[in-house]
């Protein structure tokens, strides 16, 4: 019987990986990987291009809110404005800036970086990224097509926002930890990092194989 390595010790090598589906927004690939023991699984992936979502917050301490239509689910979702980094070297920071205008009519003078969420680690790399951005004018929005014609852009007190998302009222993941992390921010309880940050666990590689 061969010896057991310690736990957190295993390097779980890639024997193959294979594509199965190549999209526009994301991919599917199956990869074999070596276990603890030496068997080796099957892992389904799905590749994503990352996203940034935006935690718009104004004097009064109101957050802004889109009311947005999600197939998946078959209904509207509360969510934090969004989108996806699907612009080839543009700067999340700057995807976030054309993204407030796009569906909120919103430009800030200040941004910080909140939080870095992976949607799901089991199967998907996609992680969003949710910055905090103040000192908000109003802008001129352009409406645009598909799900988007349909948004309802809404100004909300923070404090109700956090009482939405722990009342299972906000489900994205991405908009119930910016909403936590801007009240923890704002109430002094915590920092928020530069806009620049470092940001470890961007997705890259389904946005190389996209472009390329």
């Amino acid at each position: 019987m061969s010896e057991r390595a310690e736990p957190g010790s295993h390097e779980f090598g890639v024997v193959s990986s294979e594509d199965v589906y190549l999209g526009h927004v994301l991919g599917l690939r199956i990869d074999e990987v070596v276990m603890p023991g030496g068997a080796v699984a099957h892992r389904e992936v799905v590749e994503h291009l990352g996203a940034v979502s935006i935690a718009a917050v104004d004097e009064d301490h109101q957050v802004t809110l889109i009311h947005q239509y999600r197939h998946p689910f078959g209904r509207r979702l509360w969510e934090l404005p969004a989108g996806l980094l699907d612009t080839a070297g543009e700067d999340p920071v700057d995807t976030a800036r054309r993204e407030l205008v796009e569906e909120a009519g919103l430009t800030a003078q200040r941004w910080d970086t909140l939080v870095d969420t992976a949607a799901s680690a089991g199967f998907t790399d996609e992680v969003v990224r949710v910055f905090l951005a103040r000192q908000l004018s109003v802008v001129d929005r352009d409406v645009l097509d598909g799900e988007e014609a349909d948004l309802v852009v809404s100004r909300v007190p923070l404090d109700e926002a956090v009482r939405m998302a722990l009342g299972g009222e906000l489900i994205n993941g991405a908009t119930v930890s910016g909403v936590l992390a801007a009240h923890a921010v704002l109430s002094g309880a915590a920092d928020a990092r530069p806009a620049d940050a470092e940001w470890r666990d961007r997705p890259v590689r389904f946005a190389r194989r996209h472009r390329g």
